[in-house]
């Protein structure tokens, strides 16, 4: 097929995915509309007696006395009292709040010291011409824990590094822009968007079972494991595929500042000393941490099992992510003048909070729309109705999760927020999931290799804009469809690659996608 012909279609394929995402309204516009749907509908439905048989066992905590779940109306009387009693614990009691809150109080020191881009800068400037490409993805999967540094900082050193090799900028941009988003949901360390994500999951859960516990630990073996399949699969789809495609550069094309030749500055001798001492703090952080769980009686097993499951140590894993990143970012701060009193630190965190503002407002409406859905029960309802749906049909087994990754891959081509999305769809799928057999934590997972698979691809993503322009300052013509398309091989490669993977760790494997994480749900 000429490349003409197959460039227009994916102008076109592109030009439709932008419209549908621009036609959507806002995510907190849209969580609005969420939840006054959900009191409407609960009116309609409970006019009409709506109800389901109940799948857990008789006595199951929340179960009726008529083994019913009937559809709530929140459209009289007691709706009105329940909506206006609890609108503000509804917000201040949704779980992902608290825990991406103190997460980030950490993360943002390490971030404001420094020490989060001298890692970054380190790893991919010590790199040989022949591994720079490898050490590039590792490294953007490595910054998602910090989300936004790996977009501002990774993915602009990653072109001027190529440029600075004699290679295509943009072949450098996408391996990092692949690193940094496409592998969103893996990495070595637990980081803001695993507390974040697993509260929603807990929300959802509850639905069909009110104690269910998702510790923010839930998906980290497979995590660690996915980030070295999406550090080999981007790097062969970067230097087999689209470098090769993109051809020789003309470096007279780039538009560079100062900022971006600065980029490339070796770390300082002072820069090392800090990156050593905030090592050791990290280490002795590490040591610490294990004396405390490793050993039989250690205090933050579970005091009542000596178990780590349900222990203190996994429930109480945000605090550790947050001591974690603050003690080693004050550390390296210290020695390189960044952190020089308690109100350096302060200003950190402050710093840190203030980004949060968009996602706060988000957070507000979207509690209430999960809320609205638990009390009209229109969620166990709609568990209970598409799990019926999928025995009937006979699709139960572990292949279902091949067609949900991609209903999470093609929700993310119009709505780029994974906590957005997530929060939209995790009432609905996570009990219905729950009802076949399968446990909320695999599938957590699952919609995260959806979800990240599609993120490089969808201009709905809100870094994509960022992108794009680093992209205009090598290759001033660039546009939407010339950056989708160039990132459209990473997507398919992860969708596929990484499906098959999670299919071969979880079900032919058997192996744990967390720390004491079932595979396996039964209801009751």
């Amino acid at each position: 097929m000429p490349e003409n012909t197959q460039s227009s279609r994916m102008t076109r394929f592109l030009r439709v995915v932008e419209a549908l995402g621009n036609a959507l309204p806002h995510p907190v516009t849209l969580f609005a509309l969420f939840a006054i749907g959900v009191i409407l509908l609960s009116g309609v439905l409970g006019w009409m007696e709506i109800s389901v048989p109940d799948p857990r066992p008789v006595g199951a905590k929340g179960r009726a006395d008529n083994g019913l779940i009937e559809v709530v109306s929140l459209m009289n009387a007691d709706g009105v009292r329940l909506i206006v009693l609890n609108l503000v614990t509804n917000f201040t009691g949704f779980v992902p709040l608290g825990t991406v809150l103190v997460a980030l109080l950490g993360v943002g020191v390490a971030e404001r010291s420094g020490l989060l881009t001298a890692v970054i800068r380190s790893i991919v400037l010590k790199a040989s011409p022949k591994t720079v490409t490898v050490a590039i993805v590792f490294a953007g999967v490595l910054s998602n824990t910090a989300s936004e540094m790996g977009y501002v900082v990774l993915v602009p050193l990653a072109a001027i590094v190529y440029m600075s090799l004699g290679r295509h900028p943009l072949a450098g941009l996408a391996a990092g822009f692949a690193g940094v988003s496409g592998g969103y949901s893996a990495n070595l360390l637990l980081g803001t968007v695993d507390p974040l994500l697993a509260g929603i999951t807990q929300e959802a859960a509850r639905l069909i079972d009110p104690g269910y516990a998702v510790d923010a630990s839930a998906n980290w073996f497979f995590m660690i494991a996915s980030t070295f399949l999406i550090t080999l699969v981007a790097s062969f789809v970067s230097l087999k595929i689209v470098e090769p495609t993109l051809g020789p550069y003309d470096p007279s094309q780039a538009g560079l500042d100062d900022e971006d030749e600065h980029r490339l500055d070796p770390l300082t001798t002072q820069e090392k000393k800090a990156m050593r001492a905030a090592g050791i703090a990290a280490l002795l952080m590490i040591a610490g941490i294990a004396w405390m769980v490793v050993p039989e009686g250690a205090v933050l097993r579970d005091p009542a099992t000596g178990l780590i499951k349900g222990s203190p140590f996994l429930k109480g894993i945000v605090a550790l992510i947050f001591v974690f990143f603050l003690v080693p970012g004050v550390v390296y701060g210290r020695m390189m003048g960044t952190m020089r009193s308690d109100r350096d630190v302060i200003d950190a965190m402050a710093g840190a909070m203030s980004t949060l503002g968009l996602y706060i407002v988000l957070v507000f409406f979207a509690a209430q729309f999960v809320k609205f859905f638990s009390w009209t029960n229109l969620g166990a309802v709609t568990a209970v109705t598409g799990a019926t749906f999928l025995e009937s049909i006979g699709m139960t087994g572990p292949s279902l999760f091949f067609f949900f990754i991609l209903i999470c891959a093609f929700i993310n081509l119009m709505l780029g927020s994974a906590s957005a999305q997530w929060a939209v769809t995790a009432p609905i799928f996570v009990p219905m999931l729950m009802i076949i057999g399968y446990s909320p934590e695999v599938i957590q997972a699952a919609y995260r290799i959806g979800d990240s698979s599609t993120n490089i691809i969808t201009p709905m993503m809100s870094y994509f804009g960022l992108i794009m322009a680093f992209a205009a300052r090598y290759v001033p013509k660039a546009g939407v469809g010339t950056l989708i398309a160039m990132m459209l091989p990473y997507s398919v490669a992860f969708i596929v690659l990484w499906s098959a993977f999670f299919f071969l760790w979880v079900f032919v494997l058997g192996m744990p996608v967390g720390p004491s994480t079932p595979t396996y749900y039964s209801v009751g």
